[in-house]
């Protein structure tokens, strides 16, 4: 046996396990294959609010479509979030931690099947359903940790299942109110009340959630969403050669877009991000800034759906505005990823400028007709070209240790 496979913790499946705070800095920790079926549930709802984007987009309401599409995405987001840090600090991986988490994936499921209606009818009241389904689980999972914990850890995780419980009941009062001004405004209070939960329930006690289980979680669902995005391309691509013929017209749309995503994946795994989370603080402005992150992501797969649309006479849009359902997207993945997530490797100003450049490259290919998209993706690709070459330079310079 190895000095490796010593090392190595035991994994093997018991059905009932006293759950505390796992160690921070536990060797070998990796996502669960519960982990990855959890995320691919997830994307699932996703598609969903992807698939009804597009429809807004193309028939000309984009204004609607882009505010549906930011208010069903915060609530994917943020019970994947919640559920990722939770499951850093304490998975046990036994029956009650496995039936909890097949809940939350039930949730999930419920707000996909909402979505729709919300788009087309401001009615929430199945997304929100399966909201509430999702965060009670996840109350249960505190109240579990709770019972296993004392002092300021016990605190911490009180405040967590106290804190979830207060907003649900928030979520459900805002339920019986009619859509429109008001309700706006009551959905971005109880928005802001779930993103202070954490930032409240920690005053007490940080839960040890391990950093390089968080970025290689945080990596994996990108990865899942990049993929989305190509498999919503390709299938819009494929839909309109069967019905139009148009392969011509449609085969640089779909390099562009390969470039574009190539690219994405590229530019987001440049860094090891783990070694950057060394604070509670940096570590919330780090996993909240992630919802721009995602849902930018998978928006530039229902961008590239919206072009093809456009391509095809099937879009009741200009050209600009279907180009615009792409670069628009891509520069905010762009930004938000050098603002939270590479900057801090980042040295001088070329490297800086290199991102917040791409993104103004990429803006103004919205309006370059037909190329828009295959100049937007060669403007990423130029990118990760010069962010490599500054790098090797950065790297020869530095002195060895």
């Amino acid at each position: 046996m190895t000095d490796h496979d010593q090392a190595a913790p035991d994994r093997r499946f018991r059905p009932l396990v006293r759950m505390t705070a796992r160690d921070p800095h536990e060797p070998h920790r990796v996502a669960t294959p519960l982990e990855l079926f959890f995320d691919l549930c997830f994307v699932v709802a996703v598609a969903q609010a992807g698939v009804r984007l597009v429809h807004a987009v193309a028939e000309g309401h984009a204004g609607q479509g882009v505010l549906g599409y930011c208010l069903v995405f915060f609530a994917i987001w943020l019970a994947w979030l919640n559920f990722t840090w939770f499951a850093s600090a304490f998975d046990t991986d036994d029956v009650p931690y496995r039936i909890a988490t097949f809940v939350q994936i039930a949730g999930v499921l419920v707000l996909a099947a909402g979505v729709p209606r919300a788009f087309d009818a401001n009615d929430f009241s199945i997304a929100v359903a399966g909201y509430v389904i999702m965060r009670v689980a996840l109350a249960f999972q505190w109240l579990r940790a709770a019972r296993n914990a004392a002092g300021p850890a016990r605190t911490t995780a009180l405040s967590y299942a106290a804190g979830l419980v207060v907003v649900q009941v928030g979520w459900v009062v805002l339920l019986l109110q009619p859509v429109g001004g008001l309700w706006y405004w009551g959905f971005l209070i109880l928005a802001v009340a779930e993103l202070a939960v954490p930032i409240w329930a920690e005053r007490a006690q940080r839960t040890t959630w391990h950093p390089h289980h968080i970025s290689e979680r945080y990596g994996l669902f990108t990865i899942i969403v990049l993929g989305e995005s190509v498999a919503a391309a390709t299938v819009a691509v494929q839909s309109a050669v069967d019905e139009f013929s148009a392969l011509g017209e449609l085969l640089p749309v779909g390099l562009g877009g390969l470039l574009i995503v190539f690219s994405a994946y590229w530019l987001y795994f440049a860094i090891p991000i783990h070694q950057h989370l060394t604070s509670g603080a940096r570590a919330f402005l780090w996993g909240y800034g992630h919802y721009l992150v995602f849902g930018s992501a998978a928006a530039i797969g229902a961008g590239l759906e919206v072009v093809v649309e456009q391509a095809v006479g099937k879009a009741h849009i200009s050209q600009t505005a279907a180009a615009a359902a792409v670069t628009l997207p891509t520069a905010v993945f762009l930004l938000t990823v050098w603002l939270i997530h590479s900057r801090s490797a980042k040295r001088g100003f070329a490297e800086h400028a290199v991102l917040p450049g791409c993104a103004l490259a990429v803006l103004a290919s919205t309006f370059c007709g037909d190329a828009a998209v295959p100049v937007a993706g060669l403007a990423m690709a130029a990118a990760v070209a010069v962010g490599e070459v500054l790098h090797s330079r950065h790297s020869r310079r530095r002195p060895a240790a």
